[in-house]
């Protein structure tokens, strides 16, 4: 059976503490999507590299995984760019190492250039593990945007693959959009009363979206939309935290702009401080 959006699944890789945790992360994605699993290391080839890569991902080949390794010479960022585009990877996952000095240049400096260039998702994993941890609760932005309905269903088709438990869609409403000055009980109840209405609109748009998925892949999730008021990105960063979810599915940026140099994308409030695994689907 070929499952959709992923087919083929890059990983940067490095000789680093954290080498064999994001191959086996990666190495059961792959399986889990059926796709093929593309190694980027940056640096030049050697059969002493290529020897380790394939020791470590022994176990994966019984049960069929299928890799390439591209050996690529330069500076990060352009050369997981080109990788992705020649060898058409369709998912890049990034290690990210959370609360360590490297977290913040890494994040800070190399995803968010690639997610700002890339043209394939990127899914950055703070926490990888040799052992197999279950992804119980994945949230996906359910913000009104024309990249919106592709990420939820790509949030059905990655919930189901990982067997999750829980999908939360959640419809960040900004305070902008309340406008109302609250001064009294009158005014008050005028902002609740609003607020129900969006939350209502919101509910509305996003069931038609969820309607459209195929029933295989809402079997065993329980699906509920939370609204939250607030800073976009902001928010849905501090709910995922809170809501302690193992997986958080963002929209991408949009292709630059101008004004994206001058003003962050919400994203930016994201990958600041990632709250759990992201993944920013283009």
């Amino acid at each position: 059976m070929n499952l959709p959006y992923f087919s083929s699944i890059g990983i940067g890789v490095t000789f680093s503490p954290n080498l064999k945790a994001n191959l086996y992360e990666a190495a059961r994605l792959a399986m889990l999507f059926e796709s093929k699993l593309i190694l980027i290391h940056i640096g030049v080839a050697s059969e002493e590299k290529t020897t380790r890569f394939q020791e470590i991902l022994a176990p994966f080949f019984i049960d069929g995984l299928e890799i390439d390794i591209v050996y690529e010479p330069g500076k990060p960022v352009n050369s997981i760019l080109k990788s992705v585009q020649e060898k058409k990877i369709d998912l890049l996952i990034l290690g990210a190492l959370k609360r360590e000095n490297f977290f913040k240049y890494y994040v800070g400096s190399i995803a968010r250039k690639i997610t700002r260039k890339a043209s394939c998702s990127v899914l950055l994993l703070i926490n990888p593990s040799v052992e197999r941890i279950k992804c119980k609760h994945v949230v996906v932005n359910g913000l009104k945007d024309e990249k919106t309905e592709q990420a939820i269903k790509v949030a059905f088709f990655t919930g189901s693959a990982l067997q999750a438990e829980q999908l939360t869609i959640v419809e960040e409403i900004t305070q902008q959009e309340v406008a109302i000055s609250i001064n009294d009980d009158k005014s008050l109840r005028r902002a609740n009363l609003k607020k129900e209405k969006l939350h209502r609109q919101e509910d509305t748009r996003i069931k038609t979206i969820v309607d459209t998925i195929p029933e295989k892949q809402k079997k065993g999730l329980s699906v509920r939309t939370q609204p939250i008021f607030g800073k976009r990105g902001y928010s849905i960063g501090h709910y995922a935290q809170v809501a302690r979810a193992d997986l958080l599915i963002m929209n991408g940026p949009k292709k630059s702009k101008f004004k994206d140099r001058l003003f962050p994308h919400d994203l930016e409030h994201i990958l600041t401080e990632l709250p759990t695994d992201v993944l920013i689907i283009q």
